[in-house]
């Protein structure tokens, strides 16, 4: 049993899901670790039944931060943190990804005697009105082990003046997950059946970043683009709708078109099965990018750029922007293309690769 202790920080279903390759490795190699959840998100469809239908242990922390601004949630993140941070006595914070949880656990542990872990590592969009940009630049700047996916994220550290001992290329932990679970989904889930679907007969579509859904015509804009490529391919759009979203279609007054069904959100293996079998996928998100280019699925990003780049350069992503007629050619382009491309990050171990590295490096390193 390592004596290193361990402080994983996750608050929302993305972080949730690239950080249990690494709960898993920790179980598997009797590694003690302290789970905290910041409650960023306090939906419980997108939260609790995450932790069940992946059988990770429920957290030993749970803030309930729930929604707020940017200031608030972060300050009352930041406090719980750094509270757990010096009872538990840690030596390593690991956070994924570029949410406020993150920014929090970074700031946090930068002000203690601990190291921080960045997972996903070196990602940019180089559109700093993203709130998530400037949180990846920061936890980045502040971390002792970056853990980039790729060498094209390890390049861009260095771009910025990091130094070459505190960055290393793993892979992404979303490959580790989406190996471990594509099988599990296609065996368990009835998401397909219990939404009348056939393999291959629908479009899949998620949009939840504030830029998009805050926007009244940006998103009228998605919808209607949507729209068009669901009744050029006569098939139907399944819209797993986060609760922030349908907020704003209400609020908004925005009539949302017949083609495109608005259904609960789902866990991580009916949308993982759901990704697996659309015939295409519209989607904001940058870890959906990643899983589609994984799963050899065509996808188009209704956004001005992408923190993703690589899911482009292999043929697997188009960034179109949110402008109905581009987002029609950039589907019409997708399905053109073969889906043989080679997804490029990493071969479904980065979670060992990233313990191998926190474990024996505290003591040399601690702060």
């Amino acid at each position: 049993m390592s004596d290193t202790r361990i402080a994983i920080v996750l608050g929302t279903r993305p972080e949730i899901i690239k950080l249990s390759p690494i709960l898993r490795v920790c179980d598997r190699r009797d590694v003690p670790y302290t789970l905290v959840h910041t409650g960023q998100h306090y939906s419980d469809e997108l939260d609790s039944v995450f932790f069940e239908r992946l059988g990770l242990p429920e957290p030993d922390y749970h803030l309930g931060v729930g929604s707020g601004t940017h200031g608030a949630q972060t300050a009352e993140m930041l406090t719980g943190i750094e509270e757990i941070v010096t009872e538990e006595d840690i030596d390593v914070v690991v956070v994924q990804g570029d949410t406020n949880s993150v920014l929090a656990g970074a700031i946090a542990t930068s002000k203690l005697d601990a190291e921080l872990g960045h997972v996903e590592a070196g990602l940019r969009s180089f559109d700093r009105e993203m709130p998530e940009e400037i949180n990846r630049i920061l936890t980045d700047h502040a971390g002792d082990h970056l853990f980039a996916p790729t060498e094209e994220s390890a390049d861009l550290l260095r771009d910025e003046g990091i130094d070459e001992s505190r960055i290393y290329v793993t892979g992404n932990t979303i490959v580790d997950a989406v190996e471990a679970n594509r099988a599990l989904a296609a065996e368990k889930s009835t998401v397909l059946d219990e939404y009348d679907l056939t393999a291959g007969g629908f479009i899949l579509m998620t949009a939840h970043r504030a830029e998009n859904v805050d926007d009244r015509d940006r998103l009228v804009n998605i919808l209607t683009g949507i729209d068009r490529i669901a009744s050029e391919l006569d098939q139907p759009v399944v819209y797993p709708i986060h609760p922030r979203t349908r907020e704003r279609i209400e609020e908004f007054d925005i009539s949302v078109p017949e083609t495109i069904r608005l259904i609960e959100p789902l866990d991580f293996l009916d949308f993982l099965r759901l990704e697996d079998t659309a015939s295409l996928v519209v989607t904001d998100s940058g870890g959906v990018q990643e899983e589609t280019c994984i799963l050899q699925t065509p996808c188009v990003t209704v956004r001005d750029s992408t923190e993703r780049p690589e899911t482009v350069s292999v043929g697997a992503n188009t960034v179109v922007g949110t402008t109905p007629g581009d987002i029609v050619d950039g589907a019409r382009a997708q399905l053109s293309k073969p889906t043989d491309w080679d997804a490029p990050f990493g071969d479904g171990n980065a979670a060992e690769r990233i313990l191998d590295i926190v474990l024996p490096s505290h003591t040399e390193n601690k702060r």
